[in-house]
């Protein structure tokens, strides 16, 4: 009987320590067309700048090793920008080391660790002199929409002609808008069937997807004690005249034009342009509450963020908890970012610390 001698495979070869093999140009090509189109427009302008200062510097991008990550965020806070003749913030920093990250990640390759990038961004960050913190403050500051809280609200529908089928749409998005506390394009990407009716007719429900914290929330609104500005009532009479246009699903915000034409085709050199649906665009809902600001002659920036201020500044003035408040509005638990759109009062109010302590 003849003995079956088993046949050894050829050992692996095991890289040496801290030894990293870049990917075959083949391989690489192959990697870079499985990053979904999503994630290449969000991140192509930092991404594709990175590549390309990879390229230029005989570096690997995709994979990329740490110490490449931390020279190239060395590189941007030593740079000028040719638009601003001054380097990146820190901010848009944070945002090309995520792009970065999330562009290997899209791809299935393990993301750069980050560590030193960070220390060389934290040191940038403590070495900013304090005259260029002022200076980004006031930009800050002068950047910061006004809060559309229930009285400037009231000013601004009471400008629409709500026989209209514009008018019912720039209503219910004001007023839904504020009261979901949505942003511009949480509100756009709303369909007709993401609204639901309470069974007990206590109002409505709105399934929102939040971008920010990636998840889908559903706020409920309840009607208003004043017919005029009640998002509940607004928003069924648009839906109902939707559905008498022959539209009962789809988007809930939609193109009109000057005529009353529900999403008149757009074209370009006789190409279509724009969503085949009609879906307004995340500009265009904006551009409602100017509008709608302007023509009630109310001082301050009106965007569509006013909606979002105004709900919590609104929310807060009335007692309501912080957390309740940010649930709602699709905040992350312990925001800080949900502190800076609350409107300071004069100090006056039953809301100074104070009130109440014993002195």
């Amino acid at each position: 009987m003849t003995e079956t001698v088993p046949v050894r495979a050829a050992p692996a070869v095991i890289p040496r320590p801290g030894e990293r093999r870049a990917l075959s140009p083949q391989a690489r090509a192959a990697v870079e067309a499985g990053i979904p189109d999503s994630t290449r427009r969000a991140y192509s302008n930092d991404y594709q700048q990175f590549a390309k200062w990879c390229a230029d510097e005989e570096r690997i991008g995709l994979p990329a090793e740490p110490e490449t990550v931390t020279e190239y965020v060395s590189y941007l806070i030593r740079t000028p920008r040719p638009r601003t003749g001054r380097p990146y913030s820190p901010s848009s920093i944070e945002r090309v080391i995520a792009s970065i990250r999330t562009a290997h990640h899209a791809a299935g390759v393990q993301p750069p660790f980050t560590k030193g990038a960070r220390k060389v961004l934290s040191g940038y960050k403590s070495g900013l002199s304090q005259s260029d913190a002022d200076v980004d403050r006031k930009h800050a500051e002068a950047r910061r929409v006004s809060a559309a809280v229930p009285t400037t609200l009231r000013k601004l529908v009471a400008t629409l002609d709500r026989d209209t089928l514009k008018g019912k749409r720039d209503a219910a998005l004001l007023l839904l808008g504020h009261a979901i506390a949505g942003r511009a394009s949480e509100m756009v990407s709303l369909n007709i069937g993401s609204v639901t009716k309470d069974p007990e007719g206590r109002g409505i429900a709105v399934r929102v997807y939040r971008k920010k914290i990636k998840k889908w929330t559903t706020p409920k609104v309840m009607y208003g004690t004043n017919p005029a500005t009640c998002p509940v009532r607004a928003t069924l009479a648009l839906i109902e005249a939707m559905a008498a246009e022959g539209r009962t699903d789809g988007p809930l915000f939609v193109r009109i034009d000057r005529h009353g034409r529900v999403a008149p085709p757009l074209k370009r050199k006789g190409r279509q342009i724009g969503d085949p649906t009609g879906r307004m665009t995340t500009d265009a809902a904006s551009d409602v509450i100017q509008t709608a600001a302007d023509t009630a002659k109310v001082e301050g920036l009106w965007r569509s963020h006013s909606l979002r201020r105004g709900f919590v500044t609104a929310a807060r003035a009335a007692g309501k908890d912080l957390v309740d408040i940010g649930r709602h509005g699709g905040w992350a638990d312990g925001s800080k970012a949900l502190l800076a759109y609350i409107e300071e009062d004069d100090g006056w109010s039953d809301s100074n610390p104070l009130i109440g302590i014993g002195l």
